[in-house]
């Protein structure tokens, strides 16, 4: 009986000492892609909702004011309320890996977007699907002319990103008032209704998909060309990926135009969930938002190596903790200071320091577990 006992325990210690390996490697292969701090983040976020509020994530069927069935719940709401920074983050992450640096200009670009968008909306006499993606085209393209002189000033002229997107950060929003001459115009349309809602029939909310298909987009892009490779080559060593064949200043302007499809797109969502451009509140600070999802994501700010999809993880974190914030009944003027504190905190158990740290004491249990092992083995 002892000898079975023996033999049993045997047995489950060496299953314990498996499964503490693979849980090891795991962690070690988590943190080496560079997806833990965003995955951990959301995890603790959604296990403190489920404690302090079992039902928060419960998701329901509703109806709207067009009287279509529809899903609705926090869970909705955070999908997609984070439709636009989650786009938006993405080309983020693209510049911030190709320059070294991030566009905050971003927020004040798609206002001009998204006033571009109902201008050419509101010329026509009626609004149709033509109309709609003529609209969109013009807001696209000019969107990718002020990326365009946004990555002229980094790519060419040598100016840290941040100080040439300040250039339109401070004027953006001038800019799309001027374009509508200073007014708010409402657009009344069915088909933006469905944009920025729901299209009759789907219970889920249309920004959903667009966000699926940009992230598609993305990684067709990435699948087929060998944009991912030049732009963390450009971003690791400039001097040597120009001696490599790579054009740098070409790289750094293709990342600031995919930035201006990205700004185009979100700054179209905004539009048409409001159904009206208002240029001093579209997109307002989503800017500090996309930069903080960037970083969350593991991406380093400093350019190189990035990953799109840690990005799309950051963006949902932040909305996800400022949909809890509200949920709590924090007060709108105090959300910030708390989104701040929490980021922070994550942004640092994020930094090059932290994680070699982690790093270190990973290979010391390592070491210690193989002590260990061969020291049984001994005896």
């Amino acid at each position: 009986m002892k000898e079975k006992m023996k033999s049993f325990f045997g047995a489950c210690l060496k299953s314990c000492k498996r499964l503490c390996g693979f849980l090891g490697r795991a962690c070690k292969n988590l943190f080496s892609g560079g997806l833990a701090i965003p995955i951990i983040a959301l995890l603790l976020l959604v296990v403190f909702n489920l404690i302090r509020d079992p039902g928060f994530f419960g998701i329901g069927i509703s109806h709207n004011n067009d009287g279509n069935a529809v899903l609705s719940g926090n869970i909705i709401t955070i999908i997609n309320g984070a439709s636009e920074l989650v786009i938006l983050a993405m080309g983020m992450t693209i510049v911030t890996a190709a320059c070294g640096g991030q566009d905050i200009s971003v927020g004040a670009a798609a206002a001009i977007a998204g006033s571009v968008f109902v201008k050419v909306l509101k010329a026509g006499s009626s609004i149709s699907v033509g109309t709609v993606l003529l609209a969109f085209a013009f807001s696209c393209i000019v969107a990718m002319i002020f990326g365009s002189f946004n990555g002229s000033l980094v790519a060419i002229f040598k100016i840290q990103p941040m100080i040439a997107t300040l250039i339109l950060y401070t004027c953006g929003r001038s800019i799309a008032y001027w374009i509508n001459g200073g007014a708010t115009p409402t657009v009344d349309s069915s088909i933006i209704k469905a944009i920025g809602g729901f299209i009759p029939g789907i219970p889920v909310p249309t920004p959903v998909f667009i966000v699926v298909v940009m992230a598609i987009l993305f990684k067709l892009l990435f699948r087929f060309t060998s944009l991912e490779l030049f732009t963390q080559s450009v971003g690791i060593n400039g001097g040597a990926a120009r001696l490599n064949g790579i054009n740098p200043t070409l790289i750094k302007l293709i990342s600031f135009i995919i930035l201006g499809v990205c700004v185009s797109v979100s700054g179209c969502i905004g539009v048409s969930r409001l159904g009206l451009i208002n240029h001093e509140t579209l997109l307002i600070d989503i800017e500090m938002d996309a930069i903080l999802a960037v970083a969350i994501g593991g991406n380093n700010l400093g350019g190189g190596k990035f990953r799109i999809s840690g990005s799309i993880i950051g963006a949902y974190v932040i909305q996800m903790l400022t949909i809890t914030l509200y949920a709590m009944k924090v007060a709108s003027t105090n959300v910030k200071a708390y989104k701040a504190i929490v980021i922070i905190i994550l942004v640092v158990i994020g930094s090059p320091v932290v994680k070699a740290r982690f790093g270190k004491l990973m290979a010391r249990i390592s070491e210690s577990r193989k002590r260990v092992t061969v020291k049984g083995a001994e005896e």
